[in-house]
């Protein structure tokens, strides 16, 4: 089988659409014919090196996204079936979704929707779990609270918006100039560019700061927030990690780190959300994964409205 590798850290020309052994699924686990696999900035930091600590080393394989059909099933998997079209996420430090085959837990895809294309289900689990379960996991986002959503056009942005929505809030989305139309037809209540100075006059208004674009850290945004309002980051800062290690302990200090966990039931429910035209993938472009390093160029750009996906069978 052919996968997207690299054997040296670097920029985008390292990787490789080359011949590797195709993987075999273990106990508790599937192989996934890969239709279409999603580009995430994780991949960018793993194949520069920034991620060579946690990484299994050299050569690497590329890619946690996928959407595709179960081609095997290891020993003990009965929730899937031969021939059955899921989507999901290679979680951890595991990779290898930009192939043509792909093993990942089966307890990491479910059903895609049926609503969705196969690159349109590629485009959801990572970006779409991190929204969900930063949201209703750590913001725990009620009907009626105020959500400032910073850094709302990118991948987790786009789908945030919608979670939020459905989850009852009233959501403040800040994004560059550009992308504002675009954000608030997603659904936001407002809109702001990036340092408006009306969000910064509404100390002390909000349930709830996601920091997405990691420009906010909580020493900048906690004056945003009521009495008992949370803060979310996806940007793993030192400050933030040691606020989210105490909040386990002070619950009174509401500053969390996001770590995505790829669940197959968090899956199911997005799922359930397209299916009921509540929730809409957002593919900004998609590329042939022979091109995959122009892909990286583009992601590398941060002016992606949405996600950015490889094709990797026409089938």
């Amino acid at each position: 089988m052919k996968a997207i590798r690299f054997h040296r850290y670097g920029a985008a020309e390292v990787l490789r659409w080359e011949e590797t052994r195709a993987p075999r699924p273990g106990p508790g686990q599937v192989r996934v014919a890969v239709h279409a696999a999603a580009l995430n900035p994780k991949d960018i930091l793993t194949r520069k090196g920034k991620m060579r600590f946690v990484s299994p080393g050299l050569p690497h394989l590329s890619g946690q996204d996928l959407a595709g059909v179960v081609e095997a099933v290891g020993p003990g998997v009965r929730a899937k079936r031969v021939g059955e079209r899921v989507f999901g996420m290679i979680g951890g430090l595991g990779a290898g979704a930009c192939a043509e085959l792909a093993v990942l837990k089966a307890s990491e895809c479910a059903l895609m929707p049926r609503r969705a294309s196969m690159t349109e289900a590629a485009s959801v689990p990572l970006a779409g779990l991190t929204a969900l379960q930063a949201l209703r996991d750590l913001l725990r986002v009620a009907p009626g609270e105020r959500i400032v959503l910073n850094g709302a056009s990118g991948g987790v942005g786009v789908h945030a918006i919608q979670i939020a929505k459905i989850l009852g809030a009233h959501v403040v989305a800040v994004s560059s100039e550009r992308n504002l139309a675009f954000v608030q037809e997603l659904g936001a209540d407002e809109v702001l560019p990036y340092d408006e100075a009306p969000l910064v006059e509404r100390s002390g208004s909000f349930d709830g700061v996601f920091d997405i674009f990691g420009t906010a850290p909580y020493e900048r945004a906690s004056h945003l927030l009521a009495p008992r309002g949370r803060y979310v980051s996806t940007l793993p800062r030192p400050r933030i990690v040691l606020r989210s290690m105490a909040s386990k302990v002070v619950p009174q200090l509401e500053a969390r780190l996001v770590l995505v966990r790829s669940r197959a039931r968090d899956l199911a429910r997005l799922a359930q959300w397209i299916d009921e035209g509540r929730l809409r993938p957002l593919v900004d472009r998609v590329w042939p994964v022979e091109e995959a390093a122009d892909a990286h160029r583009y992601l590398e750009t941060k002016r992606a409205r949405g996600k950015v996906v490889l094709e990797v069978s026409r089938a």
